[in-house]
This record gives C-alpha cells, sequence and structure tokens, in this order.
C-alpha cells in the first residue's frame, strides 16, 4: 500500500477541446449553449465558450483515481467553489494535496484546486476519499 503523509500532491494538465465540452453537454444533458456557442458566450461577457465546471471538476477524479491515492480510491464526498471560469481550448491545471488522514480508517481528506492558463484560480474545493488497495489482503 501507498505510504500517503500530509502534504503529498499531485497535478495534471488538460487542454479541453469543444469536442469534450459536446460530449460533456450530451452526457449531462447541459446544453447551455455558454458551453457551446461562441457567439452566445461573448454576448454573455466571455471571450469564447467555457467549459463545464463539473467537467473541470472531474480532473480530481482522475487524479485521485489514478496518482493519488490511486487505483482503489473511493469518493466519499467533494465541495467545489467555482471561482473564475475556464475556457474551452485553454490549459487548465487540477491539483490536490493531502491535508488530512484519519487514524481509525483508511480516509484521507484533500484540498482540490484548478487554474487557468494564466495561473488564476478557478476552483477551490476539498475531497474525502477512502483508499483500499484490493492488492493487500
Amino acid at each position: 500500500m501507498k505510504k500517503l503523509i500530509i502534504g503529498s500532491k499531485a497535478e495534471l494538465k488538460k487542454i479541453f477541446n469543444i469536442e469534450e465540452v459536446k460530449r460533456f453537454a450530451e452526457s449531462s444533458l447541459d446544453t447551455n449553449p455558454i458551453h457551446l456557442d461562441s457567439g452566445y458566450a461573448e454576448k454573455a461577457s466571455f471571450k469564447k465558450p467555457i467549459i463545464q465546471g463539473m467537467l473541470v471538476a472531474s480532473l480530481f477524479g482522475g487524479i485521485l483515481g489514478s496518482k493519488l491515492p490511486g487505483n482503489g480510491t473511493i469518493y466519499l464526498g467533494q465541495d467545489l467553489k467555482f471561482i473564475k471560469p475556464n475556457f474551452v481550448g485553454e490549459e487548465v491545471t487540477a491539483c490536490i494535496e493531502l491535508v488530512k488522514i484519519r487514524e481509525d480508517k483508511p480516509i484521507y481528506t484533500f484540498e482540490t484546486r484548478c487554474y487557468n492558463n494564466i495561473g488564476e484560480l478557478t476552483i477551490d474545493g476539498v475531497a474525502v476519499v477512502k483508499y483500499i488497495n484490493p492488492e493487500i489482503k
């Protein structure tokens, strides 16, 4: 089992293209034109379509499930604050940091944050996960 310590960090970077945003719109039924239509987004005071906040936040699951802690991670909860938009075609950086370990159970609390391509905080939150390594009996 991985040794997890307070302060452990992981991140990933991703550029969401319009096709990914459209697929998420179809599967989530979030077809708000602010995500899909450049003209609409511009009229709504955005320079271009914005990525659905939940699509951006899904990067936390990617980090938690495949990097830190990794395979065997089960989401128990996620709090999110959407501070600024992330735009289609611009790089998003998602970061997590371990801030609490329960002594009695394999339950871990992570700060979760996303940043836009110029380093501004766009999403701030906290995730709670359970980590079970099924290979260890």
